[in-house]
Order: structure tokens, then sequence, then C-alpha cells
């Protein structure tokens, strides 16, 4: 889910296993991979870091619940009106898909986009039907041949000339005629509908995290289920991760607060910080 206020943006998204009680085998893996990987990148989507550092713990993150992160997925800088901005975290370094190194600075916010899964984590487009959610390329221009095209892409310039939108919200009857031309002369940006090998399991988890001077705000959460995953995450690099801070130290006296151990942040941490926002 999105949304924005004066272009201002805010993305969330988990998954939910459609059943009572507690979630357990491949299935809590998956889950629990996603969720520890998203608890690292708040962790290290920090002021100082590198976009790097990040996209190299998620997919250690992952190998410890034995999943894979999945290829393709792109954590954005967003500002306002734009939520794909140009620095950006990758989820799986390849060779096809490189992005420029970039630091984390005060004052960014980013959407922190996270999907594991049990199988070889390289998802294909099987139909393109499938696809209904598009963006308009802003930097693309071409003048359109079909009437319908132009219609089109008249009524996404008028209602939706930045962010995404689906093609139900079109009025024209013709939506997928008048589409075609648009997406084959990339006036349009599709979000495809991508699929696993059957039998293989998917999560995601995407939040969006301000980066504030006295440390990081998760502005967007979501309730977890009960997981009992088959793997446990003994890596002492990762509970190292885990156990970091997401706000800066106030200098001064106070109490001090008892630390979570890096095992209980995975679940604990998102429960708070839900109740929180």
């Amino acid at each position: 889910m999105g949304c924005h206020i004066d272009g201002f943006i805010a993305v969330v998204a988990h998954t939910h296993v459609l059943q009572q009680g507690l979630v357990t085998g491949r299935a809590a893996d998956v889950i629990a991979a996603a969720n520890t990987a998203a608890e690292v990148a708040l962790r290290l989507v920090r002021p100082g870091k590198n976009n790097k550092d990040v996209t190299e713990a998620i997919q250690k993150v992952a190998a410890a619940y034995d999943c894979k992160i999945v290829e393709g997925v792109l954590s954005h800088q967003m500002k306002q009106f734009v939520i794909d901005g140009n620095k950006v975290v990758l989820s799986v370094s390849a060779p096809e898909t490189r992005v420029d190194d970039a630091e984390f600075e005060e004052n960014e916010v980013y959407a922190i986009d996270i999907v594991t899964s049990t199988g070889e984590g390289k998802p294909k487009l099987l139909d393109e039907k499938q696809t209904t959610i598009y963006k308009r390329a802003v930097d693309k221009n071409y003048h359109l041949k079909m009437k319908a095209s132009r219609f089109i892409y008249s009524e996404i310039n008028q209602k939706f000339p930045i962010m995404p939108f689906t093609a139900r919200a079109l009025e024209e009857k013709r939506t997928r005629l008048g589409l075609v031309e648009c997406l084959n002369h990339d006036l349009l940006e599709p979000y495809p509908v991508l699929h696993e090998k059957p039998g293989d399991l998917v999560a995601h988890i995407k939040f969006t995290v301000l980066l504030m001077p006295n440390g990081s705000d998760r502005i967007t959460s979501h309730y977890l289920q009960e997981l009992q995953p088959a793997k446990t995450v003994d890596d002492p690099e990762i509970k190292a991760w885990l156990s970091l801070g997401t706000k800066t130290k106030k200098k001064g006296g106070g109490k001090k607060k008892k630390g979570k151990k890096a095992d209980e942040v995975t679940i604990e941490e998102a429960k708070d910080e839900h109740s929180q926002g």
C-alpha cells in the first residue's frame, strides 16, 4: 500500500499466511528471513553508511534461513512527488543490475523493499496481461499514432502525472489497446506480476524510514504473525547488526533501558513500532 499527502509519500507491505495459530516450516523461514533482513536494513540505512553495505547484509540474513533475496527488487530514496529517487539499494548484486555507490545522509527518506524466496530468487514474467499497475515515464516523449492511445495518455497525464496507478482507474473502455502503444514507446513503466517456480514460497516486507538527526524513524510497519522457523540466526555478525539501536544516544544521565537480545529484536521491534505508529 502507498499514499501521499501533498506529494510526501509513505509505503508499506507485508506477507500474511491465511491460517490460525503458529506459522511453521518453510513458510515461517521465508517470512522470518524477510523480517530479519528488514530489521537489519533499518539499522544499516543510516547517515554515513553505504548502499552496498545493506545489499550484502540482507543477502547474508536470507542465507541464514536457507532462503534467497529476490533479484530485481530496488529500495529507493523518496522525495516530494518522487517515489523512485536516484539513490538506490540493490537487493542482489548482479552484472546486469548495477547502481551507483551512494552514502545515506541525514534528512533523507527511503522505501526499503525486501522480498525473500525459498526458491532461486529469480522470478519470471509469465503473462503481460496480468500487469495492471503503471507509472508515467516523466522523461519520455513520443507522438502517439492511435486515437485510443492519445486519449488514454491524456487521461494519465491529467489524473496520474507522477504517481503509479491502476489501469482500472482509467475511464476509456479500450484501455488495454491504448496502453499497448504507450508501453511500446516507453511512455509508461509497468509494475509486472512475477512468478517463482511452483512450490516455492515468497515473502515481502516493505517500509518507509526517515533518516532524522536523532536516528532512524520507521513510520510504516505491520503486525507479525507468530512464527516458528526451522532455522535460527547464529551468525555473530547478523546478531551484531540486530543489536544496533535505531536512535542516536542522548547526552547526559537518565535510566538505561534493558537491551533486548538479538534474536528477540526481529519479533518484538516490529510489534513495538506498530503500536507506536
